[in-house]
């Protein structure tokens, strides 16, 4: 075991032992509330919580070895871990979220990406499946089988200046799909995804579908100009709080289109290969069995994601993060970043049961204005429209990951950057800030960098 490993497992041990002899657990700073471990290295986002029963334990390392496997392809000796593709777009599930961490885009060339989906859509027929491609490039196929494409991104520069003079600049990017193995794609919609990093999955999955309806106001009749709203999901009306869209309501359902999607598994939910009709007739590849990934396997999985504990935040009473925070405040920014929430009593874990938390995100979906609308609509979630993604652990992204690329699509290269690129409803707290003079500024960044 490495050095690092040792001193995240004992300080694992130490958060236990403070929960267990009635340590507090709910100070601002301990993100997770009994979800957080105090650790700030490169394993940061993936410890399990403190606390868990033996049973939980073992079932978090049978689900951290099917989370960081690499599928192959059937048949294979590797019973249980074929039946890869016979398209896809990653190996594992590690290889959307390294570590447990973000994902990086494929700027470029995209020899250093990994971690990235492309979706598409007819440009005619918003949000819904292409009839060649299906919802979701591949760039990836087993031996004998064409990739879809190759997705080639390029930035886009922007430029514009804080009220005090300073100058700054952004990144958007251009989404070229090229050698397309099925046929000429036309006009499509693309949608440039990132893996987020996946610590507190199980809080925000034990969330009370009416505690995140209690805060919509799709009407904005508080006239705060905030009208967020939740992703009431199609298929048995549950509140969807998973995904950069919501778009799943539970870890279970995550976990099992992350790998028809991703990687070409079937699973109970999704028993059929994502082929088209126009490539079925071309891709044939023997089976890893009927389902590929059964629901015992699923269910760790997911238990693995739904248990990863949250890291605390570093030196919240250094001065300059107290400035920040305020100044988080001051700009509106915790109307959807909301600080803190509860979780009800129908977790599976014990630990996840009623307690309170900060993930900064209220869960909702925010239209936040046309400079980050992917224009691509993603069940009831417009083009415009995005879920506040959770800020705890965003400023150990360097430091799991080794880049600092934010934002849905990793556009951003920088917390700045990120905040820059808001607008919509967003668009007054990012105003607020370009006002800000620059110590406020730096101060409300080493806030976030501090989560």
């Amino acid at each position: 075991m490495s050095a690092v490993r040792r001193a995240a497992s004992a300080a694992a041990l130490a958060v236990g032992a403070m929960i267990a002899a009635g340590a507090a657990t709910d100070a601002p700073g301990r993100l997770g509330g009994p979800a957080t471990v105090d650790v700030d290295g490169t394993n940061a986002f993936s410890l399990p919580l403190p606390g868990l029963s033996r049973e939980d334990r073992r079932a978090f390392s049978v689900g951290n070895a099917l989370f960081r496997d690499n599928w192959v392809v059937a048949p294979a000796s590797a019973e249980g871990r074929d039946g890869l593709g016979p398209l896809f777009a990653a190996s594992s599930c590690s290889a959307c979220h390294a570590e447990d961490g973000r994902g990086l885009p494929p700027v470029g060339d995209g020899s250093a990406s990994a971690g990235w989906i492309v979706l598409v859509s007819p440009h005619a027929r918003d949000g819904e499946a292409h009839p060649v491609y299906g919802r979701q490039l591949q760039d990836h196929a087993v031996p004998g089988v064409r990739p879809e494409v190759r997705v080639r991104v390029d930035p886009v520069r922007e430029h514009g200046r804080y009220a005090d003079g300073t100058p700054f600049e952004l990144e958007r990017w251009k989404i070229s799909p090229e050698e397309p193995g099925y046929g000429p794609l036309g006009e499509v919609r693309l949608s440039l995804r990132v893996g987020p990093q996946l610590v507190g999955g199980g809080l925000l999955e034990a969330v009370d579908d009416a505690t995140i309806l209690a805060r919509e106001d799709p009407q904005d009749r508080d006239g705060d100009g905030i009208s967020g709203r939740a992703h009431r999901l199609a298929v048995g009306g549950r509140v969807g709080r998973f995904g950069w869209k919501a778009s799943q309501a539970t870890l279970e359902d995550q976990v099992q289109a992350a790998f028809s999607e991703d990687m070409g598994i079937t699973s109970p939910l999704f028993p059929a290969e994502v082929l088209t009709d126009s490539q079925s007739g071309s891709v044939r590849e023997p089976s890893g069995g009927s389902p590929e990934v059964d629901a015992h396997k699923v269910s760790r999985v997911a238990h693995y994601c739904r248990t990863l504990a949250v890291p605390a935040q570093r030196a919240p009473d250094d001065p300059r993060v107290a400035l920040g925070r305020q100044a988080f405040m001051r700009a509106g920014c915790a109307a959807c970043h909301v600080p803190e929430l509860r979780s009800g009593d129908t977790s599976p874990v014990a630990a996840l049961r009623g307690a309170v938390f900060r993930p900064f995100t209220d869960l909702l979906l925010h239209d936040m204005g046309e400079g980050l609308a992917d224009g691509r609509r993603d069940g009831d979630a417009s083009g415009r429209e995005w879920r506040t993604p959770p800020l705890w652990g965003i400023g150990l992204v360097p430091t799991v990951n080794g880049h600092s690329r934010y934002l849905h699509d990793g556009r951003a290269r920088s917390l700045e950057e990120a905040v820059l690129w808001h607008g919509g409803e967003a668009q007054r707290s990012r105003d607020a800030f370009v006002a800000m003079p620059e110590e406020e500024r730096r101060a409300l960044l080493a806030f976030l960098a501090s989560l």
